[in-house]
Parts: structure tokens; sequence; C-alpha cells
């Protein structure tokens, strides 16, 4: 094996999409030369469903190649490390993004968009949870078809006391909790604030949501004490407004962004909900460009994404190709790619090396 082929080598290779290098996020986790002579190179991606792997995987081929004596043969494998602000770490979850899925109004398509990002990172790899955070008209149970209801199991706590846990509802891959799974879907929730603090405080701090990349919270309409909240709980990740095409809707959300900047939680961007002929086109994207913030996608107003999530079989968009698969897949790739720059962006903890 030459000795100019090392990690080392590979350090300066820009990140695509990502204005750091492999070595500055130690992405490159070995460089070998098998039995066979072939140069086995093995990394890590801080993103599910990273849209750049081809050409990454070409710079690296590149950058061997330059090397005296190099191998003809090059075989690359990736495996996928969730890069985040450890969102749960303040509440003693193992939790790394924490985003809020939030509108400035109801009837925009907030929690399709929110089970919809669940299921696409989910399908792309990542550990994901699911959080319905809208008490007053929980959804997330019905548009899954999920079932059952939260478990209160006894833990050993660290100093040896026995604590209770709730655990959430485990279907098709996800981790779900819904005050849907305890309440009969006709009968109403009459709570004030106090009541609904408490419950998402035992819905987040007092759940056993195991070790997972992302929980997506699908926030209440409008600009609630929710959001205040979480904010007071967490490090969020950040927040994705979700709004429809017509004006009345984007002054909505406008409001929404507002609020999240107001109680310190960081815009991830927009996202454009049922786009097409009947609300028109191209509303949010304007919105997002006049505020400054990232516009993540748009959805169309595709009938299988209503009929899917009508008759509870939404997770059987992201099992069969199609065209609303696509488009989902792509914003929950806008998403997650989102959420890894604005956390790479913040200067790093350097890692502490013990001297011998």
């Amino acid at each position: 094996m030459p000795e100019q082929l090392t990690s080392d080598l590979l350090n300066s290779i820009p990140l695509p999409g990502f204005e750091r290098t492999l070595g500055e996020l130690r992405l490159v986790k070995s460089v070998s030369l098998n039995d066979r002579g072939v140069c086995e190179v093995s990394l890590e991606l801080p993103v599910p469903g990273y849209p750049h792997q081809e050409k990454l995987e070409q710079s690296i081929r590149e950058k061997i190649a330059s090397v005296d004596g190099a191998p003809d043969e090059i075989a690359i494998t990736c495996s996928l490390n969730v890069k985040g602000p450890e969102s749960g770490a303040s509440v003693g979850l193992r939790v790394k993004n924490v985003v809020a899925v939030g509108s400035g109004k109801g009837g925009v398509g907030k929690s399709t968009v929110a089970a919809s990002l669940a299921y696409g990172l989910s399908s792309m790899g990542a550990k994901v949870g699911l959080l319905d955070a809208d008490v007053y008209g929980p959804s997330i149970p019905h548009m899954l078809g999920a079932t059952g209801k939260p478990e209160v199991r006894e833990h050993l706590n660290t100093d040896g006391s026995v604590i209770q846990r709730i655990h959430p509802v485990q279907h098709d891959g996800l981790a779900v909790m819904s005050i849907g799974f305890l309440v009969a879907e006709e009968n109403a929730v009459i709570w004030r604030g106090p009541m609904l603090h408490k419950l998402l405080t035992q819905f987040i701090s007092e759940t056993e949501w195991g070790e997972l990349d992302y929980l997506i919270v699908d926030m209440p309409p409008g600009t609630g004490d929710v959001a205040l909240t979480l904010s007071q709980m967490m490090s969020l990740a950040g927040a994705i407004v979700v709004c429809t095409p017509q004006k009345v809707a984007l002054l909505d959300a406008v409001k929404a962004i507002a609020m999240y900047q107001q109680v310190k939680i960081p815009i991830l961007g927009m996202v454009e909900n049922m786009t097409g002929d009947l609300f028109g086109k191209g509303g949010a994207r304007a919105t997002a460009a006049e505020k400054g913030i990232p516009f993540l996608g748009e959805i169309s107003s595709d009938p299988a994404i209503r009929i899917q999530g009508d008759e509870s079989r939404l997770g059987e968009l992201f099992k069969q190709e199609s065209a609303a698969r696509t488009n989902l897949l792509e914003l929950c790739s806008n998403v997650a790619m989102e959420i890894a720059r604005q956390y790479l962006a913040k200067p790093q903890a350097p890692t502490l090396e013990i001297l011998q």
C-alpha cells in the first residue's frame, strides 16, 4: 500500500453541500488495502438520503487515483451517523434532532408533512420518532393507522431507585406518541394551558423514546404556548413552517415564523403544501426569499397523498414507486440537509483526547 494512501489523503476533500471538509467533520473512518489489492474506503455520512453521494465518491476515486502506485480497484462503503445538537440531552433523552413542524393556521396539511417526514427519514435509514403535540385535534394515529396505547413500565434509575417511564406506540418502525391513543376520536379535549404543558412534558421528558436521530413534533396550528414549552425544555434543531400558496395562508405563516424567532427556535425553512391549480403555486417560495429563510420544497396536490392519509395508509406511499413518493422523499432529503447545514455551521466543541 503506498505510503500516501491513508485517511489523511481524503481529509481535504470538501463534502458537497456543506462548507466543510471530510477531515473537519471526521467522516473518513478508514482507508485500507485488502489481500486482493482493492483499496477499501469506509465513510460516515451525516444525513440520510444524502443527495451528493455520487459526486463525493467520484472525488474520492480521483484523489486516490492521483497517488503513485494507487490500486486500480476502489471500494467505497458508506454508513449513516446523523449529526445534530443532541436536542434531548437537557431532559435526559437520547435524541439528536427535535424538529417542530408548525403552521400559522389549520388545514394546510401540517400533520401530513410531519408524518411524511417521519416515514421518509425512516425509509432512508434514520431512527425516527413522531410526537403529535396537537392535543386539541390529534390526527397522527388516524393518518398512520396506528392503534394501541402507550405503556407505563418501571425502570431502574442511575441512583438505584425505580422510576416509571412511558413507552410510545411502535408502528411501521416509528415510535409514536399522541393523546389520540388515550382519548376516543369522537371526544373533545377541553384543557387549559397548564394541563397542556404537563402533558407535553410527560410526552417528551417522561417517555422512553430510545435512541433517535430525529423526533418530529407535529405542532398545533397557530402561535400558542406549545412552542414556548418546547423552547424552554430543549435545544431544538429547528422548526419547519408549512403553508399553502394562497395569500391568506401566507399571512398566517409569517406570524408563525415571527413566533419561532421570538422564542429562539431556529427556522429550518418553509414548505409549500397542496401546490397546484387549486391554490396556486410559488407563494411560499417567494415568502421564504423575502424573509431570508430556506425554501425546503413543495408538495403537489396529489390525490394519492390525501387518499392514503384519509384511509390510514400514509406509510404505503413510501413502499411503492410513485410521483408522490419521489416528491416527498426529495422534501425529506432537503430537510435533513438543512438540519445538518445549520448544525455543522456552528462551532463544534473540540474532541478531548487523553494523553498517554
